[in-house]
């Protein structure tokens, strides 16, 4: 029993220290990306450019890429995104030894960057469950959240001190050792196979989709829960793109007030993910994100009321709001995870995931809307 204790867990923290890595990697080049192009450029409408080519191309091919992963290797398919990442990193690394990168050129990357995140979120999220035992699956959750938030909280940091001294390409091919790194601990593991049903032999995309919506729709609530959590993202993902117009124009400081601001958010989510990872919230899972959900929607209702002399209340309820996040985002998926069989997770996180990357925009050009109106 040892035996087999100590085999889950070799195996998922040795993909998830590879990821963790190369998520760390990633988020530096994002940042270092987005100097360039502020630097470079000056243009708002560049950087809105980068944001939807790095996010649409998972909106729209999430439905139809779960279909791919439920049919074959889920651990090829994550090793197949990381080398592409890494390929098309080491392009931009030449191109950007030899002369001065081209903004098309930034663009076709993160383009490619988000079509091979599109196959490997989903594709990570459906194999936990082949790993972990069910009664482990939540608090696997919370060290997953709590990589993440490590990765976001200092990425920043890390990014503006190493883009001082370093040029784009050398920051790039950081990415490219990541995503490498990853490879390797994916290929120093066997991941169990599931048992998949009859299916034909060439995919039937628009078919198989649907057939993961209809498996969807017959878990009672679990359709409903992934609308509740696009409607969620339409309010949560805003929030980030907000915080700077807060500390600066509505309490008055400077960008070393709203960086206060992001750190105790991403400290927040660090606790969060850590309390999850130890204590594994409430039995009752539902309990647990209702619960998140109320200590956000509270932190953000407050946040709203507060005068302009309250910036050190805007603070502890960013660190409140942070804290929320993953009591919700983790636990949702480890609800689906218990809920789906193995053989429709692909489909069924990838669907979930598409329609929260395409609540994303909705949220932001409503909140744009009501902040300058409001």
């Amino acid at each position: 029993m040892q035996s087999n204790i100590n085999v889950w867990k070799k195996i998922f923290f040795t993909i998830w220290t590879g990821q963790a890595i190369s998520l760390l990697t990633s988020s530096i080049v994002q940042f270092a990306i987005i100097w360039y192009l502020t630097y470079k450029t000056n243009s708002a409408l560049v950087l809105s450019i980068a944001t939807l080519v790095g996010f649409l191309p998972q909106g729209i091919l999430g439905a139809f890429i779960g279909v791919y992963i439920d049919r074959y290797d889920r651990r090829k398919i994550m090793i197949i995104s990381d080398m592409c990442i890494a390929m098309v990193g080491l392009v931009l690394v030449i191109v950007s030894s030899l002369g001065e990168l081209p903004v098309w050129l930034i663009m076709a990357v993160l383009f490619i960057r988000s079509i091979a995140t599109a196959f490997h979120s989903p594709a990570i999220q459906a194999i936990t469950p082949l790993i972990v035992p069910e009664d482990k699956l939540t608090k696997c959750a919370g060290y997953s959240q709590t990589l993440q938030s490590l990765s976001y909280l200092i990425s920043p940091a890390l990014a503006s001190a190493i883009y001082a001294v370093w040029s784009l390409n050398y920051i790039i091919f950081i990415d490219v050792i990541g995503a490498i790194i990853a490879v390797m601990a994916l290929l120093s593991v066997k991941i169990p196979e599931i048992e998949k049903p009859q299916i034909l032999k060439k995919p039937q995309l628009i078919e198989e989709a649907k057939e993961g919506l209809r498996v969807l729709q017959k878990q009672r609530g679990l359709f409903n829960l992934m609308i509740i959590g696009s409607l969620y993202m339409c309010v949560y993902m805003p929030i980030n793109a907000l915080f700077p117009l807060m500390s600066i124009s509505y309490f008055g400081g400077t960008a070393w007030h709203a960086g206060i601001v992001e750190i105790a958010f991403a400290g927040g989510m660090l606790s969060g993910g850590i309390l999850l990872s130890i204590w594994g919230g409430m039995k009752n899972k539902i309990h647990t994100i209702v619960a998140s959900i109320l200590l956000m929607g509270i932190s953000l209702a407050i946040a709203g009321v507060i005068p302009n002399t309250g910036f050190i209340v805007f603070v502890i309820l960013c660190v409140l709001m942070g804290l929320s996040g993953p009591f919700y985002s983790g636990v949702v998926m480890v609800i689906f995870q218990e809920k789906i069989k193995p053989e429709y997770l692909g489909r069924v996180f990838s669907l979930s995931s598409s329609l929260m990357m395409l609540a994303m925009p909705l949220g932001l050009a409503v909140s744009g809307a009501f902040a300058d109106i409001i």
